[in-house]
């Protein structure tokens, strides 16, 4: 099945496009940076998952496998086109041809279902049917005391009586012995011997050398007087038992018995060549004697023709060997033994063994070697990104300057052929004056810089308040996380007052030097009119219990035509909220071009956190239904100490409503065996297929072993881009993108870095809220089902994941993928045995098999519950999940299976007022993505510093043009509005020195850095609106005012009606007057707006660690590698 879009996929590696103009050829040699097999990283990229840039082909709108869609389009070519739009409503033809991939994925999943049916039931009645086996029942010679054999078959002598034979003696010497000489019969008697003229056939069998002295051997009066009873067995002989008797050989399996033969003649007859050929092989060597004399008989066509007559007068029974079919049918079934019970017993122990030794140690704190040991400093970009002429070490352009002594010396260029960033070494040298790129991570300490994305989208004001007070209340330090909450859109959740944007900001003690944002432009996740998008970021601390932890909060208010609209006003989905946070950090980490909102949150993170966002290691994702546990976020960043090839970690989850309703309940033992036993065994060889994005945290950048640089990981702009896209038109391709998002991002970063690791630590817990009714479920598994089938789909294709052949983390998501799209005959086979050993229980081992296989898969999770955990509550958990077991295995996932063609979200987050569902990647009319402004940080931090000194002149020459005050109209402003378009030029205009620089309106109108200078008013209170500043009093104000009376005397003016609000000095400082004039006194920022304990003080500079005055720069604060 071909999913995998290879098809219109050019396999060379091809840079990301931009618009930038490249540069002019060069005729000199250039420096280029070459493939190598030691940098794995810069190997050639992988096929991307979707291919946004399909070659031309029939149709233009589909960008899949050409042959998987003729595939899907012949197996359903019993539903014409025409049809499906007049009697199916599918007007669409995408929508047709995603129904037509839905069904034939249908059909190969029910094939599937009939193979695994058939391999499991088929296999034994096909190739060992019912009868076949009745015939097979042997009774070995010498086994069953008390039987004697006739012609083949067993009896019963147990109470026989016989005057002229002893028959319990013969049974007590040899049990299950032929005994068919004693019984009277004629050569008539036997019709296959007829027309034959050997001796075999013509002799009498009863002769004075053979006498017969028991009755007729075909009537069964014979055996009722003798008291023999038939078991209806046959007398089964090994070849060693043939071997040792005299005068028994082999034909096609069958004994035969020949003594009778034999006694008749001593000696061989003349011209009889089965004479001939029966004392070659019982009178022959010991070698000969015994063996099997199929292919002797067979040799001759006169030979063979005295076969069914030899069978039929001296069969004395068969080796005891099954059929080649019933052999082939018990062999399947022992392999399918070997194979699931190995498979589950090897998860179970190492899962155990992950829980017991190797979870601990990752868990723990790193140690001093780790911390103490020199490697490059966030301040250099990875891969030689900004090296030039002026920046030899490749710093980023925000580091300032005051380095260490050590620096990163770069090789003579003369003599090495190696690229900037692969020709870096660690030496000392001499500082001159750029920042140290090399750092000890003593100085950075155990606790790396962490940002926790915090994702939401309808959830209720305690929801949004137990997850950020969760994070804030972690024993991990404030000043080395940064909570960053994105709300998705102007959404109002059903049963609220409050919208999602409202809550989130309610929530946020802001920063008063920030002032009110404004709405900033970026690329968002969606085609047509919603491809680009607006939010405001506001930029505060979250306090709770004495905490006060640095906030981002991010609003998705959408462009003008949905502000307007108001319905789901800037709603992009989750995707779109984690790639806000990737591509800022993707951006900053190689200095790429930023966007309005890129820019506003390195301004705004760079003030809170006291450092620049290169410093950031890791991001920790978290939905807005979770509590993080207090331990948790330091357990997942030391595992991330320990190891540098991880590249990603989750923790348990567990549920917080487990008692709300029988479908919380269900799902209590399914969220503990999925990560204790599944994930543990994917985690011990760092492999795990999925980390969930309600608790998972990821490394945005890591450290080479060799010290001297960083790979870009989650951050990597291959990563981002494929997981951003947008125009998806096949049903695999939306699948993978608008079902599941964490799923996917895994899937990547493992295709993209398979010899790195994702990992799963069980000391770090969380809880979540899961679905309480059963339709809610209903739309999450069905989501999450399609999501897994067709992420495991491409995992199953990459070959580079860890072990060999079926000791292989490939084989093991091979076995995933054919488990889940099993499901279904995989219950009812079971509840089916369940059934047949109810009615009839297992007689032997073979039967007993499948129930053994039964007994492993249910019974091993109960143990493994008292190995890791010791709660005997999960036991009953364990039998809840259990008595669900159709509901998990047969609804959900048929269910699912069938509904491979619906890609909304359901019913898991509703919003008020909202009927249906539709994916953000239908939009309306196509707009051109480069209305969005793209530049460097420096250019975006030039305009800045412009923008700042034109606004402080303007204030300047409006205070000199009316030093009495000034009364402004309704809509009178200090400044005439631009009328000209905020996106005229390009960048070399924007650097060029320009008064009004076009770029003003995408920068935030505050100076956050400024203590002498408050940002310029945009219009004056005229005196008769003074009464709307006018302080409000309460009743126990106004009833001391009462007691004390009111002095209406008139008193007389002590200053002019209007004066100034600033005086201006020769300095060029202004000075603000006091209040009480009737003049404008706003609060300066040097003193805090509140009396507050928590509310900070904002003046030039402040007190960082150890008390130590901590100095802002034009920038913000200096370089914090000095700090540390």
């Amino acid at each position: 099945m071909a999913l995998r879009f290879q098809s219109n996929v050019d396999f060379t590696d091809v840079p990301i496009p931009t618009t930038t103009r490249p540069n002019a050829p060069s005729s000199g040699t250039t420096i280029r940076r070459a493939k190598t097999l030691t940098r794995p990283e810069r190997s050639v990229a992988p096929v991307p998952l979707i291919n946004s840039h399909p070659a031309i082909v029939p149709d233009s709108s589909y960008n899949g496998s050409q042959v998987w869609r003729i595939t899907s389009r012949v197996l359903t070519c019993w539903a014409p086109d025409f049809l499906l739009s007049s009697l199916g409503g599918l007007k669409d033809k995408n929508v047709r041809q995603a129904w037509r991939e839905k069904m034939t994925l249908c059909m190969i999943i029910l094939a599937l279902c009939g193979v695994i049916g058939f391999a499991t039931v088929g296999t034994q009645r096909v190739l060992c049917p019912q009868n076949t086996s009745a015939q097979t029942q042997f009774l070995r010679l010498n086994s069953t005391p008390g039987t004697l054999g006739v012609l083949g078959h067993v009896y019963n002598v147990s109470s026989a009586k016989s005057s002229s034979v002893n028959l319990l003696g013969l049974s007590e010497a040899s049990s299950g012995q032929d005994i068919t000489q004693y019984f009277n019969r004629d050569a008539s008697d036997f019709s296959e011997c007829s027309g034959l003229s050997f001796r075999v056939a013509l002799d009498a069998p009863c002769s004075t050398t053979n006498p017969c002295t028991l009755g007729n051997i075909n009537s069964s009066s014979t055996f009722t007087s003798l008291g023999m009873q038939d078991t209806g067995a046959i007398v089964g002989y090994s070849w060693e038992q043939v071997t040792a008797l005299q005068n028994y050989f082999v034909i096609d399996g069958a004994v035969l018995n020949m003594t009778t033969y034999m006694n008749l003649h001593p000696t061989s007859v003349p011209t009889d060549n089965v004479d001939a050929v029966l004392r070659t092989l019982l009178q022959g060597s010991t070698s000969v004697r015994g063996r099997d004399g199929t292919r002797l008989f067979y040799s001759r066509s006169d030979l063979e023709s005295a076969v069914p007559c030899l069978k039929q007068r001296y069969y004395a029974g068969n080796i005891d060997k099954v059929t080649p079919g019933c052999f082939a049918s018990q062999l399947i079934l022992y392999a399918g033994l070997i194979v699931i019970l190995g498979l589950v017993l090897i998860r179970f122990v190492m899962a155990c063994i992950f829980s017991w030794f190797l979870s601990g140690r990752l868990a723990g704190a790193p140690d001093s070697d780790t911390l103490n040991r020199n490697a490059i400093s966030p301040a250099v970009m990875p891969e030689g990104a900004n090296v030039s002429i002026d920046n030899r070490n490749g710093t980023a352009p925000w580091a300032a300057p005051g380095g260490g002594a050590k620096k990163l010396n770069k090789k003579d260029y003369s003599k090495s052929d190696r690229s900037f960033g692969s020709s870096t070494t660690l030496a000392n040298s001499t500082s001159d004056g750029s920042v140290a790129p090399v750092m000890s991570l003593a100085s950075i300490g155990a606790e790396l810089f962490a940002v926790c994305l915090v994702t939401c989208y309808s959830e209720g004001e305690d929801s949004l308040r137990t997850t950020l007070d969760s994070i804030s209340r972690t024993t991990y330090s404030d000043s080395r996380k940064l909570l960053f909450v994105v709300a998705d859109g102007m959404i109002t959740g059903a049963g609220e007052k409050k919208s999602t944007p409202d809550i989130c900001v309610g929530l946020l003690e802001a920063d008063p030097r920030f002032g009110n944002p404004i709405p900033m432009m970026y690329e968002a996740v969606g085609s047509g009119d919603k491809a680009i998008n607006r939010a405001m970021v506001y930029a505060g601390h979250y306090t709770v219990a004495g905490r006060r932890t640095p906030t981002i909060i991010v609003v998705k208010c959408g462009n003008e035509a949905e502000a307007a609209a108001g319905h789901k006003a800037g709603n992009r989905g989750k995707r779109d909220s984690q790639l806000i946070l990737m591509n800022f950090f993707s951006r900053v980490t190689y200095n790429d071009r930023m966007t309005p909102l890129d820019f506003e949150l390195f301004r705004k993170i760079h003030i809170l956190m006291g450092v620049t966002p290169d410093f950031f290691e890791v991001c920790l994702m978290v939905d807005a239904d979770t509590k993080v546990f207090p331990s948790s976020l330091g357990s997942l960043v030391n595992c991330m100490h320990h190891d540098q090839m991880i590249m990603g970690c989750c923790g348990e989850t567990r549920i917080a409503n487990k008692r709300q309703s029988w479908v919380t309940a269900i799902q209590v033992f399914e969220y503990f065996i999925s990560h204790q036993m599944a994930k543990a065994f994917e985690a011990a060889f760092g492999g795990v297929t999925c980390l969930p994005g309600c608790f998972s945290m990821f490394r945005l950048k890591a450290r080479k072993s060799s010290g001297d640089d960083w790979v870009p990981l989650i951050i990597k702009p291959e990563i981002v881009k494929e997981y951003s896209q947008n125009e998806v038109t096949t049903l695999h391709q939306k699948n993978l993108l608008l079902l599941g998002e964490d799923r996917f991002l895994t899937t990547i970063l493992l295709r993209t870095f398979p010899n790195r690791k994702m990992m799963f630590l069980p000391q770090a817990r969380c809880r979540t809220v899961v679905p309480d009714t059963f339709k809610m479920l209903l739309s999450q598994r069905r989501r999450w089902i399609n999501s897994t089938v067709h992420n495991l789909m491409e995992l199953v294709l990459v070959r580079d994941l860890c072990g060999t052949f079926c000791f292989s983390m490939q084989f093991v998501v091979f076995m995933d993928l054919l488990g889940t799209v099993v499901l279904p005959i995989a219950i009812s086979l079971t509840y089916t045995l369940i059934a047949g050993m109810a009615l009839d229980p297992p007689q032997t081992f073979e039967e007993a098999i499948p129930l053994i296989l039964l007994v492993s898969v249910l019974g091993l999770p109960g143990v493994l519950i008292l190995i890791t955990t010791g709660k005997i509550v999960y036991c009953f958990w364990m039998l809840i999940y259990l008595a669900a077991l159709p509901v998990w295995n047969f609804i959900l996932p048929i269910y699912a299976f069938w509904h491979f063609d619906d890609f909304t979200w359901g019913e898991t987050r509703k919003v008020e007022g909202e009927v249906k569902q539709i994916d953000h990647s239908s939009g309306g009319k196509k707009l051109d993505n480069q209305t969005v402004p793209l530049r460097r940080w420096e250019d975006w931090e030039r305009s800045r510093l412009r923008k700042l000194r034109r606004e402080e002149r303007r204030r300047r020459e409006f205070e000199r043009a009316h030093p009495a005050g000034y009364i402004a109209g309704e809509d009178d402003l200090l400044s005439a509005r631009d009328i000209r378009s905020q996106y005229d030029g390009s960048d070399a205009y924007s650097i060029a020195s320009s008064e009004d620089d076009h770029w003003g309106m995408q920068i935030g109108g505050y100076n956050e850095n400024s203590t002498q200078f408050p940002p310029p008013p945009v219009g004056l209170v005229p005196e008769d609106r003074a009464l709307e500043s006018a302080k409000t009093v309460d009743a126990s104000e106004l009833e001391a005012m009462l007691e004390s009376g009111f002095d209406d005397r008139d008193r007389p003016p002590t200053a002019p009606a209007y004066t100034p609000r600033f005086q201006l000095s020769d300095s060029g400082s202004s000075t603000q007057l006091a209040p009480g004039n009737n003049g404008y006194a706003p609060i300066t920022r040097s003193t805090s707006p509140t009396n507050t304990p928590t509310s900070p003080s904002f003046g030039a500079s402040r007190a960082g660690p150890g008390g130590a005055r901590q100095h802002y720069g034009p920038l913000g604060p200096l370089d914090p590698a000095t700090r540390l």
